[in-house]
């Protein structure tokens, strides 16, 4: 990262803590008009720094491998595809796969977040799935937490020598299913409980999400280990290109 690649991200930082500092205000994607102005503006400067880094890191990615612009274009669709099959809920909502988990595997979790927030914004303008109000908070649910925790359980299970099936199943699941949980969050602090607060709230989201969303993830898991099974066996090249292999490992 270049002198002034990381003037930008330091910059972007300071910005989002600056803008998160809270002031007083009256007033599964999170849909339009759900949350007050205030969650929406704060979980939309949230992501700034996870965004910068992930321009940047795409940069990086394209002007040094720009093969790998191949991988980036399927993670992207795969997101998009698997994000917009919606599966009913209870009371009303609905639960769907996320797809983030493949591309924190074959990438990162910051070029994640810009073929994630791409993906919510085409779905929120053509699918009318989430919204533009919320897209901060969909964002760092699904595009930023959800590929961090993926990206750390699947380097976790490669330096712990797991099996590699496993680990991106793993991976996949977990991310799935911490996205859910902090939408439970985001949810459950616009909206506490009378009875029980923020914490109760949340665990009612939860359990509306759940019955769903458990086997979705499983799902998601068995898929994102077929996808890259497939890729072992006919786009090895790519996966070299990128560092998906680790040093001395068969290829």
């Amino acid at each position: 990262m270049s002198k002034n690649e990381k003037r930008l991200l330091s910059l972007s930082a300071v910005l989002s803590a600056a803008l998160c500092v809270p002031t007083a205000a009256s007033a599964m994607h999170i849909m339009e008009g759900y949350l007050p102005p205030v969650h929406c503006t704060l979980w939309a400067v949230i992501c700034i720094p996870f965004l910068v880094a992930g321009v940047m890191a795409i940069r990086r990615t394209l002007s040094e491998q720009r093969r790998a612009l191949i991988l980036l274009a399927m993670s992207g669709a795969f997101i998009f595809v698997i994000s917009s099959l919606k599966i009913p809920s209870v009371s009303g909502s609905c639960s769907h796969m996320t797809g983030t988990g493949l591309a924190a595997i074959l990438f990162n979790p910051a070029i994640t977040s810009i073929l994630g927030i791409i993906v919510l914004l085409f779905q929120a303008i053509l699918l009318a799935h989430g919204g533009l109000t919320s897209l901060g908070a969909n964002t760092f649910s699904m595009a930023v937490a959800g590929p961090l925790v993926s990206w750390g359980i699947w380097k976790l299970g490669r330096k712990m020598n797991l099996n590699k099936k496993v680990t991106v199943f793993l991976a996949a699941f977990l991310g799935d299913l911490f996205t859910y949980c902090v939408t439970s969050i985001q949810l459950a602090v616009a909206n506490p409980s009378a009875q029980g607060g923020i914490a109760a709230s949340a665990v009612k989201f939860l359990g509306v999400f759940a019955p769903t969303q458990l086997p979705l993830a499983i799902i998601e898991g068995i898929l994102t280990m077929l996808i890259i099974i497939g890729l072992e066996t006919y786009a090895k090249p790519e996966l070299r290109l990128i560092g998906f292999f680790r040093e001395g490992e068969a290829r």
